[in-house]
This record gives C-alpha cells, sequence and structure tokens, in this order.
C-alpha cells in the first residue's frame, strides 16, 4: 500500500509540474515588501476550503518557521475572502526558503490550486510523498520592492536575459530580467551575505562586464561577485558625560580613532554597513575600551579578550 501511496504521488507531481507550466504559473501564498514579508491566504485558491469549510473562523500561517504550529501565527481578516500576517523578513534565516502551509480552524490544512508554482511535494515524518503540497518562501526574490538592482547594459538585440547564482541555487529559469531602454535589469530582495552571479544571455552565461568582483569558478572562467550589507546601529548610553566614544571591532580592524560615535540624547550611535555574520566589537569611552552593556551576548576572541558579538542575517 505504501508503495502505490508512493507511486500515485510521483505521478500526480509530475502532470502537476508540467500543468503548472503550461499555465505560466505564478508564485502565491505570499509577497515581500522591503523588509516585511506579507502571508497572503485567499480562500479562492484552495479549493478544499472555499468548498467545504463553513464557516472560517480564523486562519493561521504554519511552516518550517514555527515548527509547523497550528495556532501561533494568527493571519488578520481583510474581507470575506482574504487573510494578511506580516512578519520581519528576518525572521526568515534560510538562505534559499522555507516551506509553509495556511491552516484554517486550526484543522484543516489548505491545498492550493494548479496556480501556484512554488508549491513542493508535503512528507511525511518518514520521508514518503504525500497527496499533498507545501508552498515555499524564497528569501530572494524578483520584487519592484527589493533591495538590489542587477543590471545588464547592451545586448538590445537579445530576446531573454536571465539573472543565476548562488541565491537561487543556479536556476536558470527563475529571475527573468526586464528589457529597458539601454539593457536589461531585475530588482531582487535578498538577505545581507556575499553571493555569486552571472547573466544568461540567450542561453551565453557571462559575467558582470560592470563589476570588477569576481572569483574564478570550477569551469576555469569567472563567476561575478556582490556583498549585500545591512545598516546597523551601534548604541551605548549611561555615558553622557564622555568626552569621546568611539566603535572598534573586527570590521574596521579595530582602528583606534576610525569610527567615531555620535552623542545623540544622552546615547552615543554610529550607524555601520556590515556584511552578513558575526561581527565582535566593543567600544572606546575616553580612552577605555568596555564591552556594550546592552548586549548580553559576548566571546573571547583567543587572545584573552572579551568582545561583544553582533549578528547580521
Amino acid at each position: 500500500m505504501t508503495v502505490l501511496k508512493t507511486h500515485i504521488a510521483l505521478i500526480f507531481s509530475i502532470l502537476f509540474v508540467l500543468t503548472t507550466y503550461a499555465q505560466n504559473s505564478t508564485k502565491k501564498g505570499y509577497k515581500i515588501e522591503g523588509e516585511t514579508v506579507v502571508f497572503i491566504f485567499n480562500v479562492n485558491d484552495y479549493p478544499n476550503i472555499n468548498n467545504i469549510i463553513d464557516p472560517i473562523n480564523d486562519v493561521f500561517v504554519s511552516g518550517e518557521f514555527n515548527n509547523w504550529a497550528r495556532d501561533q501565527w494568527k493571519m488578520n481578516r481583510v474581507n470575506d475572502s482574504i487573510y494578511h500576517l506580516k512578519k520581519d523578513l528576518s525572521a526568515f534565516s534560510s538562505e534559499f526558503g522555507w516551506e509553509f502551509k495556511f491552516i484554517v480552524n486550526s484543522i484543516h490544512w489548505a491545498e492550493p490550486s494548479d496556480e501556484f508554482s512554488n508549491i513542493v511535494d508535503a512528507r511525511d515524518w518518514g520521508g514518503l510523498p504525500l497527496m499533498t503540497y507545501n508552498l515555499k518562501l524564497y528569501s530572494a526574490f524578483a520584487t519592484e520592492y527589493g533591495n538590489v538592482r542587477f543590471r545588464l547594459n547592451g545586448h538590445k538585440d537579445a530576446e531573454k536575459v536571465i539573472l543565476s547564482g548562488t541565491f537561487n541555487r543556479w536556476d536558470e529559469s527563475g529571475f527573468k530580467m526586464k528589457r529597458t531602454e539601454d539593457g536589461w535589469e531585475v530588482t531582487l530582495q535578498l538577505q545581507p551575505d556575499v553571493y555569486q552571479y552571472k547573466f544568461i544571455v540567450d542561453g551565453n552565461w557571462i559575467e558582470d562586464p560592470q563589476n570588477p568582483s569576481k572569483v574564478k569558478n570550477e569551469y576555469n572562467g569567472y563567476n561575478s561577485v556582490i556583498d549585500i550589507q545591512k545598516n546597523v546601529e551601534f548604541r551605548l548610553c549611561d555615558y553622557p558625560n564622555a568626552k569621546s566614544v568611539i566603535l572598534s571591532g573586527d570590521f574596521n580592524n579595530w582602528a583606534l580613532e576610525e569610527l567615531k560615535m555620535e552623542k545623540i540624547d544622552d546615547c552615543w550611535t554610529y550607524t555601520k554597513r556590515l556584511s552578513s555574520g558575526k561581527h565582535h566589537y566593543k567600544f572606546i569611552v575616553d580612552g577605555t575600551w568596555i564591552t556594550d552593556p546592552a548586549n548580553k551576548i559576548k566571546e573571547y576572541d583567543g587572545k584573552g579578550n572579551i568582545n561583544s558579538v553582533c549578528m547580521v542575517k
């Protein structure tokens, strides 16, 4: 019986994928606006809910990000058909994405229609495919609200240009670039990190000619590199009488005078753009080194020093 179910699920999955691509389907169930993920439940997109469940008392978002909880991420009712839930993008730390589902009345799992392209096979606890599907939220997403714009000048005679990189596992079809007066462009929402990428112009892979940063790849060619950074504000309060406060860390080779903090409303502040990852830092208050009293996360540096830790993701 288990083998039969597995084969049926596999056949259904193949047919579903073929149907989905034939209909030029799109990602649904969420959108990304700046630093916010907006989950969107439209009852009309879920036949098993629209045709059977009445009334809808509440809708929850359940997925890998909250251990598939049935009653934690409650959505807000917009109208009779639409429910929304906003979450900070920083809550999703996976490099590529998260699987999730909508659950109605904490009991009924919503099964998406075939208009979704971000459907993935659901599996039971033993890893076997089920006759159901989950949605997938990708942390790298093409959107007008994105934080990184990729441009390729020229190539006006090209029929199709694709952006591909480590942010989408070098997918060759996901991020189609739009034609502009000067060439091609696409805007992505990307988490802070260092990414490699290339453009695919009518099937030909090329580096970004406007980006001098690149690394050699396994094909004896080069990939372009982009470092997506994030603004991080450092604050030190309770030292209103200090004459000088310096921010110093591994991000500036522990320089003694480079990052002079500004005093605002009895607090010293400095905003620094940082790459993804872990950073050690300290404050220098009138020549005295101190850790951040407002940050409980500290680590030894292997040289007998204790530093405060800032995590950027």
